[in-house]
């Protein structure tokens, strides 16, 4: 059963690697499939061709059924999206508050469950993901009232379709609203705002409120602490109350996992109340005649479990364990003890029926795969010693032990996957498990428990402070350079190799060769990712949102152009995608960095890039006061046009701003763009910034003979101001890149400048749309395409 559990999983997995769904119709051909392997089934006795057969079909039918299956609940999902038309206009919602909210900086973020919607034609999903803002602008600015989960209010809101940026290694969004059950996103507009019940008794409802409550309860006794969040993540599973430098501060240490509700914290949980109902059971003879204490002990357990699940969240790591311990409470109250890998299996199962887009998650397979790297190391290798009375004092070393070689193996199976999602790896990671496990799942978690629901404040206080020295010790070691490996995102051949390598270095003692495991390791580290041929371009605008970012590469050299926006005091396009994306790419520095001027869609990710990654040299118009600016290396030079080098037989080129521009205070910040032209043997790209008409006139009078270009990313994002006919005439393009956010708020790209590059012959391809545009200018010819269209996924908005 194993064997066909795997299956399943291999089928659901498939099924989310699909560009498009299948019909459910070709799931009729499992009848015929399902007669075949019972006629073998019978035969199964007459010969070992028969029964292998036999196992073989069963494998195969457990992998369709996991596929249909998920392609059921994906056509369910799909089928509960927004509706093109409804994008855009304002409506009137009527629903409750269904997850905690979220406060931020100006406002908060919340799921709504829609219940009524006005006008009455309009179909709109059954939840959806609200935000509530005060507004930036005076006719924008509205109150954001206090809102409670379970909360059932009325809202005008304007709502688009499920929407993320996608760039190559970058995060999918998409995705994780498909997970979450989220068919639309949007915000609340001013007026039309109303709360009409203060609580929705629904089960659903109730407990998110408990959550609420819980989680008032740590800010209220903890406020101004710095951990109060990590206490909040770990009582009630909210890892939005953690702030992003604790989360690089657990990354570099490698202790990430037990900052979710993790199968350590509900174990724990489980074990704690199944002892003291076992300890209190077997005090009365009433309730052992009754029930035996240990079944009575592990029903006690699994409800503890659950309860404990349901107020964290029901993470996958926690739904893991929760059905691992209820089928070993089954198994108990049924006399029939199994497996660990059997009752592995069986939470595998569970998790995917329940979930089938639970495998989209790193969390899905770093929590099974080290629960079978524990099996797979410690079962069966463990030999019970028969040692004196006077030599039991050594079992504790031998404990110790044990659990060291566990948690190496832990982090040496896992580093494979840890690379190809976070390009990264903590090398101090056993050493920190080894402290923060016991201290965070026996410690920390109880007193943060016990803290939520007792009236002792003194409880939240001592778990803050143990959290605090655990701190103290996690920022000494992640201070050491050689805390953390970084490297690019490893080819799956090479993950596959290394995967097998792991399991051959990890087996038993005694096995010859072990170290040959390390030959299939290797190409893991060394295999880095294909760099262009000398005189070459490869060229990638990745989809920022409203903004621009681009990552120029020749054959020895890396140039970025633009840092895309800010998205919050907390967030930017540099840290949460250039950064991501370079060193997936396996850039370890750039050679130059061109920041074209002062807008927030262009320069609000420069700081993070500029403090990430070393920068050779800087050119920009940005002010000297800019923080940028300031931020950049010593040799950093105002752009001006006439400024020019070449690498690996690559001609880089500035055209604009002239250095007299500077002298002009009134002249616009995106008239001052550095506007940069590079060129192949084979093509030239044109990057303009956010040049307008009278930037694009004095080009054309200055230099229209530097202006051919077969790539254009056009000026201003296509803007109304920008792309005149005569400049769009003199460029020429054979594609036209148009930088664009989903549906913002500019209107941008603007129809008559579309169908002026129409007109042109330019083919276009917009970021919104396309995703990342992938640029190659080699000895083949130019090659232009779209993210979106090279990893196409079924769940991607059309």
């Amino acid at each position: 059963m194993r064997f066909n559990i795997v299956s399943f999983a291999s089928g659901v997995c498939l099924l989310q690697q699909q560009p498009q769904l299948p019909a459910l119709a070709w799931a009729l051909l499992l009848a015929p499939i399902l007669v075949l392997w019972w006629r073998l089934s019978l035969r199964a006795a007459d010969g070992r061709g028969a029964k292998l057969a036999a196992m073989l079909l069963a494998n195969a039918m457990f992998a369709a059924a996991g596929y249909f299956y998920a392609a059921a609940w994906a056509q369910w999902r799909l089928a509960d999206r927004l509706a093109p038309r409804w994008e855009g206009p304002d409506l009137s919602v009527t629903g409750v508050v269904a997850g905690l909210p979220q406060p931020f900086e100006r406002g908060v973020r919340f799921d709504f469950e829609v219940e009524q919607v006005e006008p009455a034609e309009a179909r709109l999903p059954r939840r959806i993901a609200l935000s509530w803002y005060e507004g930036s602008t005076r006719e924008e600015f509205q109150d954001v009232a206090f809102i409670r989960a379970g909360e059932r209010w009325r809202f005008s809101v304007r709502l688009r379709r499920p929407h993320g940026s996608a760039n190559p290694y970058g995060f999918d969004y998409e995705s994780l609203l498909m997970q979450r059950a989220i068919g639309a996103t949007g915000y609340v507009r001013p007026g039309g705002t109303a709360r009409l019940d203060d609580l929705m008794p629904r089960p659903a409802y109730l407990i998110q409120r408990a959550r609420e409550i819980l989680r008032e309860r740590h800010w209220d006794t903890l406020p101004g602490y710095p951990y109060a969040g990590i206490l909040i993540a770990l009582a009630i599973g909210d890892q939005n109350a953690i702030d992003a430098k604790q989360w690089q501060l657990f990354a570099r240490t490698g202790v990430s996992h037990l900052m979710s509700i993790s199968g350590l914290h509900v174990t724990m949980v489980a074990s704690l109340f199944a002892l003291l109902v076992h300890w209190l059971w077997r005090r009365s003879s009433a309730l052992m005649l009754a029930l035996p204490a240990r079944k009575a002990a592990a029903l006690a357990g699994f409800l503890a479990a659950l309860g404990y699940c349901l107020i964290a969240g029901f993470g996958v790591p926690a739904q893991r364990t929760l059905y691992m311990v209820g089928v070993v409470a089954l198994a108990l109250w049924a006399g029939r003890v199994s497996s660990v890998s059997r009752v592995l299996c069986a939470a595998l199962l569970l998790v995917l029926l329940l979930d089938p887009w639970a495998v989209l998650a790193p969390g899905f397979w770093l929590s099974f795969g080290a629960v079978a790297v524990i099996l797979y190391v410690a079962t069966g290798r463990l030999r019970a010693r028969q040692e004196p009375a006077s030599a039991r004092g050594f079992a504790l070393g031998n404990s110790l032990v044990q659990w060291g070689r566990v948690q190496w193996a832990i982090t040496l199976a896992l580093a494979p996957l840890l690379l190809v999602w976070f390009q990264q790896m903590s090398l101090v990671s056993p050493l920190a498990n080894a402290v923060a496990i016991p201290l965070v799942s026996l410690v920390v978690t109880p007193l943060a428990l016990a803290g939520s629901v007792l009236p002792f404040d003194f409880l939240l206080k001592l778990a803050h402070a143990v959290m605090a020295a655990q701190m103290w010790l996690l920022e000494w070691w992640a201070a050491s350079p050689a805390a953390v490996w970084q490297q690019h995102a490893p080819a799956a051949w090479t993950v596959a190799l290394a995967l097998a390598g792991t399991a051959w270095l990890l087996l038993p003692r005694g096995v010859p060769a072990r170290w040959l495991g390390l030959l299939l390791v290797l190409p893991l580290f060394t295999v880095v990712p294909p760099a262009p041929p000398p005189g070459a371009l490869w060229l990638t605008v990745l989809d920022v949102g409203q903004g621009l970012a681009i990552f120029v590469q020749t054959e020895r050299h890396a140039l970025l152009y633009d840092a895309g926006p800010a998205y919050s005091p907390e967030a930017d396009s540099g840290s949460r995608v250039i950064l991501p994306f370079l060193r997936a790419s396996g850039i370890a520095r750039l050679d130059a960095m061109v920041v074209t001027h002062d807008d927030n869609d262009h320069a609000g990710g420069a700081a993070s890039v500029l403090s990430g990654l070393p920068v050779a040299a800087f050119y920009s118009s940005l002010p000297e006061t800019h923080a940028a600016w300031l931020a950049a290396p010593g040799y950093r030079l105002p752009c001006a046009a006439g400024q020019g080098w070449d690498w690996d037989a690559v001609r880089f080129e500035l055209l604009h701003p002239t250095p007299g521009s500077y002298a002009i205070d009134r002249l616009k910040s995106n008239d001052r763009s550095c506007v940069l032209r590079i060129a192949t043997a084979r093509g030239a790209v044109l990057l303009t910034g956010d040049i307008e008409a009278r930037s694009e006139e004095e080009l054309l009078a200055r230099a229209p003979g530097k202006l051919r270009a077969d790539v254009l990313v056009v000026p201003h994002h296509s803007s109304r101001t920008s792309s005149t006919q005569e400049f769009i005439a003199a460029v020429q393009p054979r594609w036209a890149v148009l930088p664009v956010g989903y549906r913002n708020r500019f209107g941008h790209p603007q129809e008559a400048v579309v169908e002026r590059y129409r007109a042109g012959g330019a083919q276009m391809l917009r970021t919104d749309s396309a995703g990342a545009v992938l640029v190659r200018i080699d000895g083949e010819g130019i090659v232009v395409q779209g993210y979106r269209g090279l990893r196409k996924r079924y769940w991607y908005a059309e």
